[in-house]
């Protein structure tokens, strides 16, 4: 007999048996999708914290070992062993590419990164001082339109184009607006350089004249989109797949997935955290602000430490630190900025306070740091998040398509509003009303 769990109702005596999934890796799940129709009940989580919403085999995390698993393989060591490209072909196509297999996806993510010169037009109805998540939203929206017709989204070979699409553009088109705001003119991508050297490249290059770009520099960028290729069931994540459960186009979702991640607790993290490294200012100031930190009635909070599901070192920070202490060396940053940064991890690494909370370092707090190296603006660090990010969109939009049985996505409700309003609670004045009507 199948694993159960059993819920007694004690107002009527009455018991439900439910049945107890197990999975791969982590927690076993207990399946109340008759909850509603056994019981006449809803369950009530806020948050979603202790609630699976679907099944999935792209990525798993261990927020108590501080662990981080695509398809199997342990962040850490995909970030020592590969790149981006890797990462990005293990979540499509459910396996890491040979050398043959990595060097045709190259050429096909190449030819596919230019964008229909039609689209150029678009950036001229944004003010100069829009967004660009709000801009890059409205852009893969508008893809929708270039690739819509006679589509069959349930046909792989179909949706797969799609997300190798996605991917090869979203670089571009984030180059090209931030061009077209500063009046700089275009570099369109140049075919014999690789992915992440080309933004780059499409980022700084002026007509006639030599980029310099350093290898550690590509290096750093890289890792930094591998780290945030995919993270499980995450707000974004699950913004793509509740609006991919109407069936709604793929770009579509994935325009809905940035929206989400442009929130400043979610992809707009990074943004916060250099924000309010400048705001402290100095090392000198540091203690004064993890005072603050440590005052229950204070508002202050200390961005780039916690996280929603990790209660142990962030793995992707720890990578991090490592690649911006390499950045820091190569290039000769010495900014004001790494020096309170590096006051605030050293207190926060050996407090008790941080430590007993779990409060150590996320992914956002060195992130922010290595763009500022790279000399991305700072309103363009959650632009970065999503071309790391879409290729995890896609493969879980794609799995979504691929599973039997794929419901709406329609949460339920605890209503705590008015009842029972009948003509008698009708003020005077409503009552005009419907008399002169």
């Amino acid at each position: 007999m199948a694993n159960t769990v059993t819920l007694t109702d004690n107002r009527n005596a009455k018991s439900y048996d439910f049945p107890i999934l197990d999975g791969a890796l982590g927690p076993s799940v207990i399946d109340i999708s008759s909850l509603y129709k056994d019981t006449g009940m809803f369950t009530f989580d806020r948050g979603y914290t202790s609630t699976a919403m679907c099944r999935s085999s792209i990525t798993f995390i261990d927020g108590e070992k501080g662990e981080l698993l695509h398809r199997g393989y342990d962040i850490a060591w995909l970030a020592e062993n590969k790149i981006f490209l890797d990462v990005v072909y293990l979540l499509l196509h459910k396996k890491l590419p040979d050398d043959l297999e990595l060097n045709d996806f190259r050429k096909e993510l190449k030819i596919r990164s230019f964008i229909n010169e039609k689209m150029l037009k678009l950036f001229d109805a944004f003010p100069d001082r829009a967004h660009p998540m709000a801009v890059l939203q409205a852009c893969i929206a508008t893809l929708s339109t270039y690739y819509s017709r006679d589509m069959n989204y349930d046909d792989p070979k179909e949706y797969m184009e799609l997300a190798i699409r996605l991917v090869a553009k979203l670089p571009t088109l984030a180059a090209f607006y931030y061009r077209h705001v500063m009046g700089y003119p275009i570099v369109y991508p140049d075919l014999d350089r690789g992915f992440t050297e080309n933004f780059l490249y499409m980022m700084r290059s002026f007509p006639h004249s030599h980029v310099n770009i350093k290898p550690i520099e590509v290096k750093a960028l890289d890792t930094l989109l591998m780290l945030h290729a995919d993270h499980e069931q995450n707000a974004s994540t699950t913004t793509v797949r509740t609006v991919g459960s109407t069936h709604s186009h793929p770009y579509s979702c994935i325009s809905a997935g940035i929206g989400a991640l442009w929130g400043h607790a979610h992809g707009g993290a990074n943004e916060s955290v250099i924000k309010q490294l400048e705001m402290i200012g100095s090392v000198e100031n540091v203690d004064k602000y993890i005072k603050k930190a440590k005052d229950k009635d204070d508002p202050f909070r200390l961005m780039g430490f916690g996280h929603r599901v990790y209660k142990n070192y962030d793995p992707r920070a720890k990578v991090l630190k490592g690649l911006r202490n390499q950045l820091i060396d190569e290039i000769g940053i010495d900014s004001n900025l790494i020096k309170v940064a590096n006051r605030i991890e050293e207190i926060a690494l050996t407090d008790d306070y941080f430590i007993s909370r779990n409060l150590y370092p996320n992914v956002d707090f060195n992130s922010g740091l290595i763009l500022k190296a790279l000399n991305i603006p700072t309103e363009m660090f959650a632009v970065m998040f999503v071309m790391g990010r879409a290729p995890g969109w896609m493969a879980q939009w794609m799995e979504l398509k691929e599973q039997a049985n794929v419901k709406i996505v329609r949460p339920r409700q605890l209503y705590i509003g008015p009842k029972d309003i009948t003509p008698e609670h009708v003020g005077p004045k409503d009552v005009e009303l419907k008399s002169r009507k």
